[in-house]
């Protein structure tokens, strides 16, 4: 049945448009695990929104169940990936391949890379080479072209066997079209704002640990800012269930997470916001770096593996492999090497490339097509979205009410759904019925206990 606009399917974590309270996003987990989804999901939400269409965020659910109704409802299915060719994802990745199999519309997928060390060995991808011919072959059973981050992954699925491939880097960086504007002082000052960042794999790294460390000790206005769902619980509500070392500024026995001078973003919008006052970006996350470009700040990503290495290189983005670092690396002169010349002079032909894609698969986008994003920045000045998560390290009454009201009212949630859902098994036979009761309650306690648990630590 035709539609009256067009409508795409976006996978996506959110609506760019739709803001949670810190608690609801963590509980939900809306950054699939990572914040940095979010910048490349939003940018190309924003991308999307043409007169006519409708871009809606399927909440990164991947319904194998749902796809009659996809195929009902929506006229194209678009996937931003990030590193998703890696063992650990191969789970996800064939879910994935199974609902895109069940599709008839059209499906693109923008960006995807595959992992490997900085030394390029592919020897680890091997088991799932399976996967991913499966994956690719869907997707290009339902587009003309699969776009990947950069040369080491055209090269890679090349050699499984596939041609449609075309270079686009990552949607990320074209949150602003086929403009990018980065402001550089010529050197470093005691007083410059410098936001660092680093995954805990990188900062396993002594070269990029001690560099960072050096950093924080010598500029007094400094900010770690961490991306994964398990940093930020351990932030709000002190969780440290997930690990993570000491060493690491998330960790509640850490000196900057003492001093307060941690943060998580939810939301891109502030994150890149917040990124505007900083004057250096300096760090292993690929994300978290690109978030100091979109607001025009210098920024020099150390990378730790291809996923990094192949995007950087792509864009131009001053970089180095951690490898290849001096043994006593110093902030200051990373600053005064990074030269954004490269990335500023082939950001319109890249933008071109990315568009040119789009255009192969039949998409069209807001920077030709539309209001330029207009309307895209003027919705999203509209919601009061939450601030960055920081660490808790007080137990004033507001900070404890604040946590405590949020889990009284999953408490009340939980406990409606559990009278439900033992109304129905009631009216089972006993046998069948003896499991499900004992699941009920163990979800009770995974939503409610482990929260609970936090907020009583922390207080006291």
């Amino acid at each position: 049945m035709p539609h009256p606009v067009r409508r795409i399917l976006l996978r996506s974590g959110k609506s760019p448009f739709t803001a949670l309270s810190i608690e609801d996003a963590l509980h939900q987990d809306v950054i699939a695990t990572n914040a940095g989804n979010l910048i490349f999901s939003d940018a190309a939400h924003k991308i999307l929104s043409t007169p006519g269409t409708e871009v809606v965020s399927n909440g990164m659910r991947t319904e194998i169940a749902a796809a009659e109704r996809i195929n009902d409802e929506f006229d194209v299915f678009v996937v931003p990936l990030a590193n998703a060719f890696r063992p650990s994802f191969e789970l996800p990745l064939k879910r994935l391949t199974r609902l895109i199999s069940k599709l008839r519309i059209p499906v693109v997928v923008l960006g995807v890379g595959a992992q490997a060390g900085l030394n390029h060995d592919r020897a680890r991808l091997a088991p799932i080479e399976p996967s991913v011919k499966r994956f690719v072959s869907a997707v290009l059973d339902r587009s003309a072209c699969i776009g990947v981050r950069g040369e080491f992954t055209e090269q890679y699925l090349k050699d499984l066997g596939f041609r449609d491939v075309d270079v686009i880097g990552c949607p990320s960086l074209f949150w602003h079209g086929d403009r990018l504007t980065i402001d550089k002082a010529d050197t470093l000052a005691p007083g410059s704002r410098i936001a660092l960042n680093g995954s805990h794999s990188a900062m396993r790294n002594k070269r990029l640990a001690g560099l960072l460390r050096r950093t924080w000790e010598q500029y007094e206005d400094v900010r770690f800012i961490g991306q994964n769902l398990s940093e930020a619980r351990a932030l709000h509500w002190r969780d440290m269930s997930d690990g993570g070392p000491a060493t690491m500024p998330t960790h509640p026995a850490h000196p900057l997470y003492r001093d307060g001078k941690v943060r998580v973003y939810i939301d891109p919008v502030t994150w890149i916001r917040e990124l505007r006052g900083v004057d250096y970006s300096l760090g292993s996350r690929i994300h978290g770096n690109i978030a100091a470009l979109l607001a025009g700040t210098p920024c020099t990503v150390l990378c730790a593996d291809s996923r990094t290495l192949e995007l950087a290189r792509y864009f131009e983005i001053p970089h180095h492999k951690l490898t290849d670092l001096p043994a006593d690396p110093d902030a200051a002169d990373l600053y005064a090497a990074a030269d954004f010349g490269p990335l500023m002079k082939g950001h319109k032909e890249r933008f071109e490339r990315f568009t040119g894609f789009l255009a192969k698969n039949g998409l069209e986008n807001t920077f030709e097509h539309g209001d330029q994003g207009a309307e895209f920045e003027a919705r999203m000045s509209e919601p009061d979205f939450p601030p960055a998560v920081r660490p808790w390290n007080t137990a004033d009454l507001t900070s404890v009410s604040e946590r405590f009201n949020w889990l009284h009212s999953r408490l009340d949630d939980v406990t409606k759904r559990n009278t439900v859902l033992e109304r129905a098994l009631a009216r089972l036979p006993a046998a069948a019925s003896a499991q499900p009761r004992q699941s009920v309650y163990r979800r009770a306690r995974r939503a409610v206990g482990r929260p609970l648990k936090r907020a009583l630590q922390a207080k006291g």
